[in-house]
């Protein structure tokens, strides 16, 4: 063999060892994965973060992973059949808070699932009254249920939206005892439907959202659709990560305006509530732990390229990759944050 030959043999054997580790993970993984999420909708922040994941592995990795939008219900049921990890779920906070709030079909997703690797944070929490709402900050709306005014809040029950609201009547009732009672939930479902209530007068403020809504705190006063921000759930800390610009006409200084400390909703007296929506997978208890090690060392040489990162932040969303032992103990810490905001406002 020529020293030519030899050279060309050495190299091709080099790239084939470094190569090695990402062809291993492949093998570990299934070749075609079915990645169902707890929202059924194919234009949502789920779906959208969800196809931003799968693209990114799919191209690292080499396999078929496809999103199906099929909802919370039957994504769970899905997951529960297959335990060969050929079927993995993308969900955010809803899947335990949903149990939390006893909402019939949510389990203990601590005792029930395998958790996985969190993903992104969509910052873009938030609620919102009509931009000619006596209303206009949230020491307003604290002030009037005070004086005994009922100040009705559109929520989607068991969830993100609720969790919002268990923290208004939380910080309520801590500076106001007995105030508490003022804030009632009027119960819905989609951005649209809470929406619609605002714009009909139904509803005095919504759970809304960055996404969604800032088209509408664009709009001139006098405008039926036109409403304002009034509190972002997110943390500074998380705020801060997001692009400068903002979204649409809202910049990042305006978003911070109103999250905390600018806007304080107290979860004891001391310490503001903060609330991350945050995404992260989900398995079958009983899935080979190889694949979920695979999963995880994939994904984190996803987010080590840097790729996804500028995709994420394009979409508003906040990369926040976290391996699946920290993601379970954090997730476990949130759950019992809230399950105390929670309890205080049952007992």
């Amino acid at each position: 063999m020529s020293d030519l030959f030899r050279t060309l043999a050495t190299a091709a054997s080099l790239a084939a060892l470094m190569a090695a580790p990402t062809v291993a993970q492949a093998a570990d993984l299934p070749s075609n994965i079915r990645l169902v999420i707890g929202s059924k909708s194919t234009g949502g922040d789920t779906y959208q973060n969800s196809a931003i994941v799968a693209e990114a592995l799919s191209e690292k990795l080499g396999i078929n992973i496809k999103v199906d939008a099929v909802g919370e219900s039957e994504a769970f049921k899905a997951i529960e059949r297959d335990r060969r990890g050929t079927t993995m779920m993308i969900f955010h906070d809803q899947s335990y808070l949903g149990n939390l709030y006893g909402i019939r079909g949510y389990e203990d997703i601590f005792s029930t699932y395998k958790i996985g690797p969190t993903v992104a944070i969509n910052p873009g929490n938030a609620f919102a009254v009509p931009k000619n709402s006596p209303y206009q900050t949230m020491d307003d709306i604290f002030a009037a249920a005070a004086n005994g005014e009922r100040i009705r809040v559109a929520i989607q029950p068991g969830g993100v939206s609720e969790i919002g609201f268990s923290a208004m009547k939380n910080a309520a009732e801590i500076r106001n005892p007995g105030s508490e009672k003022n804030i009632v939930a009027v119960n819905t479902g989609s951005q649209a439907d809470k929406n619609q209530l605002l714009f009909d007068g139904q509803a005095d403020v919504i759970n809304a959202s960055v996404q969604a809504n800032e088209q509408f705190t664009q709009l001139p006063a006098d405008d039926q659709k036109a409403m304002r921000f009034v509190w972002l759930t997110s943390s500074e800390e998380t705020l801060e990560q997001a692009p400068e610009q903002g979204m649409g006409d809202t910049t990042r200084e305006d978003l911070l305006s109103f999250a905390s400390p600018q806007v304080s909703v107290t979860l004891d007296g001391e310490k503001d509530f903060t609330f991350d929506k945050e995404f992260f997978f989900l398995f079958n208890k009983d899935i080979d732990p190889e694949i979920v090690e695979a999963l995880d060392t994939a994904l984190g040489e996803v987010y080590a390229d840097g790729e996804i990162q500028k995709k994420q932040t394009q979409s508003f969303f906040i990369p926040d990759f976290r391996p699946s032992g920290e993601a379970l103990a954090h997730l476990q810490e949130k759950n019992d944050e809230y399950a105390e905001v929670i309890k205080a406002i049952t007992e």
